[in-house]
């Protein structure tokens, strides 16, 4: 019906509008969509609001043409103008039934469209610096990246998960000198807290590397010289911090397809790769920018002529060091690097997940992603928001472990994978979330996974008790069967909830916006819920009637088709659905 709605819009516009300039993105400016509220119908569109100026109509006489064309088709009941020129859309009950057949016949294919036909993209997600335990801001990033893949997937895209790995610079340097203290001080050597600089690590796993070298050398490099032993300490640390990483993510369900090496970028040139493309159109010069705000000038900032990328060109809000005065290559010529490397691999859609304290670094990367693909690639680049982790209302903020944060480990360990999973997209990326481990591993209705888990093993059982009276189920029986009898206003309510999941899928892919589909497995469970608690109560709403079969095949149909989308919205997301809860 959506594909139907459209339709109608885009034969009414183009009465006005030449189709080869009819561009309409309907995942934007202009919407077909359940409403907030069931009153007002099945479907809405603000079409003629949004088109109504192109045309030159008040968008209320453009709107009554869209209900013209909308009520010549027998599937559409009703349309109607409200405020501005809003359209409400009600479809024939009949029509929406029709779903219950195509969910049971497509099974987890009925979420999936093929829109991108196979596009090459890439989501780069987590890329922590190996130098500590990936925390919680890396659980929340690990899971919305790994979503957003799982989206993309269902929308056509061929998809690479990959993960950055910044093994170079001063902060790896800093942690192997940390595990040489420690290394040191296995050995005998008087470690105290002024032995560490402000750089350098403290946490238990730097005592846990050490040991692992010490086990490995004994003692070979006590009181050496640091560049007899610094390249292997750094090797080794890096090492050590990627596999307990990746054994990390596993903990949480992601799987990276690929690990890129930055080290390795820098040693195949791809530095001096990237600024040739740039030189190329004329995007880097020689030159010095501005002294910044508040900076007083012959105390604290020195003009000095650099190598610069030519950002404001592309949107950003100033030009960008490539190369500093020294002759030493700027973190940005790295991130330069990398992502030409990326575009030369053939893809057309780069999503980068990052933390919000990186929202300077969105405009400087989009522009040079733009700059080194001559426009032809587009990189989002999404930022989240960090979790609130609680304990009954009281924040928590210290792990045994690491000693200063709560580690992706810990939380793991805690509440499980699923727990974390759900949470972490329970809410938009960009609004923080309330984690309370007490109340997330709640068995309570309050608790929103269990109320998902809970309307799945609901369904479950009642399978498990028709299979008690009439023996093993037919799948084809059920998507073949007569769904007359599905007319109550509960059982309307699930089935629509059902109709619009295509839509949800497709709009949290295109959006990036993977809140959308927990919220609308709540909305599911929600519809079930209350038809199960009114079937107490009517007996002519339960969902096995022993003496009919017919009827209880029909609604076993309605239960199958729930019951499926439930599986894929936990696909998506990442979770186990679970027959049984106890």
């Amino acid at each position: 019906m959506f594909h139907v709605v459209r339709h109608c819009i885009l034969e009414t516009l183009r009465r006005y509008v030449d189709p080869d300039e009819l561009e309409i993105d309907f995942g934007s400016s202009i919407v077909v969509e359940p409403p907030h509220s069931g009153g007002h119908g099945d479907l809405y569109t603000n079409a003629a609001m949004a088109f109504a100026k192109k045309v030159g109509k008040p968008p209320r006489a453009l709107a009554e043409e869209i209900c013209e064309t909308l009520a010549k088709n027998p599937e559409i009941t009703e349309a109607s103008i409200a405020g501005p020129g809003f359209i409400n859309i009600k479809v024939s009950n009949e029509v929406w039934k029709q779903k219950i057949a195509e969910i049971i016949r497509l099974g987890r294919k009925y979420s999936c469209s093929d829109v991108y036909g196979g596009t090459a993209a890439n989501v780069e997600f987590v890329s922590a610096n190996p130098t500590g335990p990936l925390h919680t801001g890396h659980a929340r990033n690990a899971v919305l990246g790994s979503v957003m893949a799982n989206l993309l997937e269902k929308i056509g895209y061929d998809v690479t998960r990959e993960f950055y790995i910044n093994d170079l610079g001063n902060q790896i340097r800093f942690l192997a000198r940390s595990v040489y203290l420690r290394y040191q001080e296995l050995f005998g050597g008087a470690i105290s807290e002024d032995s560490f600089t402000e750089d350098m690590y403290r946490g238990e796993y730097v005592k846990d590397i050490a040991a692992s070298l010490a086990a490995i050398h004994r003692d070979a490099f006590v009181g050496k010289d640091e560049s007899e032993w610094l390249p292997l300490f750094c090797e080794f640390s890096i090492t050590r911090m990627m596999d307990e990483a990746k054994d990390d993510l596993e903990s949480v369900g992601v799987k990276m397809d690929l690990y890129t090496s930055e080290a390795a970028l820098h040693a195949r040139g791809m530095i001096d790769s990237a600024l040739a493309k740039l030189e190329e159109n004329n995007d880097v010069y020689i030159g010095a920018l501005p002294r910044p705000k508040g900076i007083v000038v012959d105390e604290e900032w020195k003009e000095s002529s650099q190598t610069l990328f030519r950002s404001t060109k592309y949107g950003d809000d100033a030009d960008r060091v490539i190369k500093k005065s020294d002759g030493a290559w700027t973190y940005f010529a790295g991130d330069l690097a990398y992502h030409l490397d990326k575009v030369r691999r053939g893809y057309k859609r780069l999503i980068t997940v990052l933390g919000a304290d990186h929202n300077g670094y969105a405009k400087r990367i989009s522009a040079a992603v733009e700059a080194m693909s001559d426009g032809s690639v587009k990189l989002d680049v999404r930022l989240y928001q960090l979790v609130n982790f609680l304990e009954n209302g009281v924040p928590v903020r210290m792990s045994k472990r690491a000693g200063n944060f709560i580690t992706l480990r810990d939380v793991v360990n805690r509440v499980g994978k699923d727990v974390t999973r759900y949470m972490m997209v329970s809410r938009h990326h960009d609004v923080m979330v309330d984690f309370d481990f007490a109340k997330v591993v709640e068995c309570t209705m309050d608790n929103p996974l269990f109320y998902a888990q809970y309307a799945y093993a609901r369904i479950c059982s009642v399978f498990r008790r028709y299979e008690s009276i009439f023996g093993e189920i037919d799948k084809l029986e059920l998507a073949n069967c007569d769904t007359a009898c599905v007319t109550d206003e509960l059982e309307m309510n699930l089935v629509k909830m059902l109709s619009y999941w295509p839509e949800q899928v497709k709009a949290a892919a295109i959006s990036l916006e993977p809140h959308r589909i927990p919220r609308h497995l709540q909305d599911i469970a929600h519809s079930f819920h209350v038809l199960w608690n009114k079937g107490k109560t009517n007996s002519e709403l339960r969902f096995i009637d022993s003496s009919d079969k017919k009827s209880t095949i029909a609604r076993l149909a309605l239960l199958l088709a729930t019951k499926i989308v439930i599986e894929d919205g936990f696909e998506i997301v990442g979770i186990t659905p679970m027959s049984e809860m106890r």
